[in-house]
């Protein structure tokens, strides 16, 4: 609440950073959002993280995949489709228990570690990577709202890599306001980004057949083909309307090995 506080009071400023203007505080609003967990292999999954200070988050024995497709329709850089591939992830020297990051995320750093980041426009790409040390990169990505279905595909270079599809709920009735922490591998560092939303999602828990994930064999996604993936989701989400802020502040640590 008093980061939010703290990045509305910018409201009338300008900044320019790495030669990107931007309209502060760093915002986008109206912008439809998908989202999707699967449980996966955490062991396997640890085996993409770099370093040893961020850990699988454990659901049991456990890890999570995180799917989030926003269609960013206004923002400060303009408008485009960002296909967010993650994996639930703890900060700190050891792993954390199981489950008990869900109760105490800020003790235990919980948050996501970006595995992969396309995006639709150039200038998002230069910003995210640039700025905050996100793995964006320029992809052809769509976002598709139906009656029943939600979806979104990535394509590369001419060729397919994954497609999100999600059972569009009824009603979106649950109002949320949350914040997130994206732990990313920019130039031999550890980077810690946050964000912050508010929406109203209509969820689905524990359904059968409520989303869909479907991967392509670009090597791109070779990695994410051994995890594992539980083919029925853990949760699946959508966001007729979000409005989010990306805070300018950020931290980062030398990534080390043994």
């Amino acid at each position: 609440m008093e980061n939010r506080k703290r990045l509305e009071a910018q409201t009338g400023r300008y900044a320019l950073v790495d030669g990107i203007p931007f309209t502060l505080p760093v915002r986008s609003s109206k912008s439809p959002a998908l989202m999707a967990a699967f449980t996966i292999n955490a062991d396997k999954a640890k085996e993409l993280i770099p370093g040893n200070e961020v850990h699988p988050f454990r659901l049991w024995n456990k890890g999570l995949l995180l799917i989030t497709v926003i269609d960013y329709r206004e923002t400060v850089i303009g408008k485009y489709v960002e296909f967010s591939i993650g994996i639930a992830c703890t900060h700190g020297a050891k792993p954390a228990p199981p489950l008990l990051p869900a109760i105490f995320a800020k003790h235990y750093g919980i948050g996501q570690y970006v595995y992969d980041l396309p995006v639709s426009s150039e200038i998002s790409v230069k910003g995210g990577k640039g700025i905050w040390g996100m793995p964006k990169h320029q992809a052809n990505l769509n976002f598709l709202i139906g009656e029943d279905r939600v979806s979104s595909q990535y394509d590369k270079d001419g060729q397919f890599l994954m497609k999100i599809e999600i059972e569009r709920p009824k009603t979106a009735w649950l109002p949320l306001s949350a914040s997130g922490a994206n732990y990313c591998q920019f130039r031999g560092m550890l980077m810690k980004s946050y964000v912050y939303f508010k929406g109203k999602a209509g969820l689905c828990l524990f359904k059968k057949g409520s989303a869909k994930l479907t991967l392509g064999d670009h090597p791109r996604m070779r990695a994410l083909a051994e995890l594992e993936i539980i083919p029925d989701p853990l949760f699946s989400g959508f966001f007729p309307e979000t409005n989010g802020l990306l805070d300018d502040h950020f931290e980062c640590w030398f990534t080390h090995f043994d």
